[in-house]
């Protein structure tokens, strides 16, 4: 296949997710491994959960940096870029209709009949990517152990980024007993968060801030509004009500829950506001991925952070397992969102060569047709 018809596919597969991808990083990545691991073997099962251990391992959205790997290995550093932006696109231009209307009319539109049945859609997709990705990542009843340990450490509140380390570290430790190493050096990295000066909003200022934002931001999207509200709303720069707006557009619409930044932007600045605010946040992730992954191969190849990385992978397992857990008790509350889920999940594992696509328009189709019975 020539460059420009692996850089057309790249941008056309990532614009495609880009368009469907609702329920947060833990979906995304599971309709990602779909489409790249088991529809056009991009990669291998293995080499496809190590990048998702190493994205765990860095800020930013995981979902949107596991699209530039995934467009990394296929094409290159232009595949990273084309495949970046075709994802975020969507999520972006959705974002800024939403941001328009809320300007003009002071409302959000009604589209929860749809995203009723979106949700428990997604959930099957989650379980089907958690199952193949688990049979890989479990390599040694070690690994099962630390797998279980993270998983029901999460769901007893532990924060996903403390318990995802602390996996690796234990894998790490528990490669050096059995190498007799007696001494284990490390080195913790130590991150300081400097609050942005109360000046006059201009669109550099908003750019700077948002910059700095997807420099440091480990965790899920609420750890994004968590952040923006003592950036901003502390700052007198927005509304805590146009914040909680801001939460709720990302959770309505498909792609990362980042380009909620260009909603808030929208708002601080107009247009130029949420440009400002779409690249901020989001040009960190594009320059880590750059910079990680010509270097993953090498990593790989060490023992110690071979060691390290498949502790993290199956913390990464454990966590969207978690995440499901999460989402299934939220999300199946009546006995149409568990005959959503339920039809989807024998769909997803009886016809395991269907685009996840047809899965979420599925659910909305049927989560909309439900709503009037």
């Amino acid at each position: 296949m020539s460059r420009n018809n692996e850089q057309l596919e790249i941008a056309k597969l990532f614009f495609k997710l880009g368009c469907i991808s609702f329920g947060g990083p833990a979906a995304h990545i599971a309709m990602m491994e779909d489409e790249v691991v088991t529809k056009r073997k991009w990669m291998t099962q293995a080499h496809f959960l190590d990048l998702i251990g190493a994205t765990n391992l860095i800020p930013g959205p995981n979902s949107t940096e596991m699209t530039m790997h995934c467009g990394y290995e296929r094409g290159g550093w232009k595949g990273l870029f084309i495949a970046g932006f075709s994802f975020i696109f969507p999520a972006v231009v959705i974002t800024s209709v939403f941001a328009w209307l809320y300007v003009k009319y002071g409302q959000l539109p009604e589209v929860d009949p749809f995203i009723y049945g979106i949700k428990p859609a997604v959930i099957s997709i989650i379980i089907m990517a958690a199952y193949r990705l688990g049979k890989k990542a479990v390599k040694s009843n070690e690994m099962a152990l630390l797998g279980v340990s993270t998983l029901v450490a999460c769901l007893w509140g532990l924060n996903e980024i403390i318990a995802l380390f602390g996996c690796g570290i234990l894998g790490l430790i528990l490669y050096l007993i059995k190498k007799r190493v007696k001494t284990i050096h490390s080195i913790l990295p130590l991150i300081i968060l400097q609050a942005s000066d109360p000046l006059k909003i201009g669109t550099l200022k908003i750019f700077l801030t948002f910059l700095k934002v997807g420099a440091i931001l480990y965790g899920s999207g609420y750890v994004l509004f968590a952040f923006l509200d003592s950036e901003l709303v502390a700052n007198g720069w927005l509304t805590r009500q146009a914040l909680i707006d801001a939460v709720a557009v990302g959770q309505m619409t498909p792609g990362p829950v980042l380009s909620t930044a260009t909603f808030i932007g929208w708002q601080m600045n107009g247009v130029t506001g949420a440009l400002a605010a779409t690249i901020g946040i989001f040009l960190p992730s594009f320059l880590f991925v750059l910079i990680l992954n010509p270097l993953f191969p090498k990593m790989r190849k060490s023992q110690m952070i071979g060691a390290l990385l498949d502790a993290v992978n199956v913390a990464a397992v454990a966590l969207i397992i978690a995440v499901c857990i999460v989402m299934g008790k939220d999300t199946l509350t009546d006995w149409r969102t568990i005959l959503i889920a339920v039809v989807s999940l024998i769909i997803v594992f009886y016809f395991k060569k269907l685009n996840s696509a047809f899965i979420v328009m599925g659910g909305a189709f049927l989560g909309y047709v439900l709503t009037f019975i």
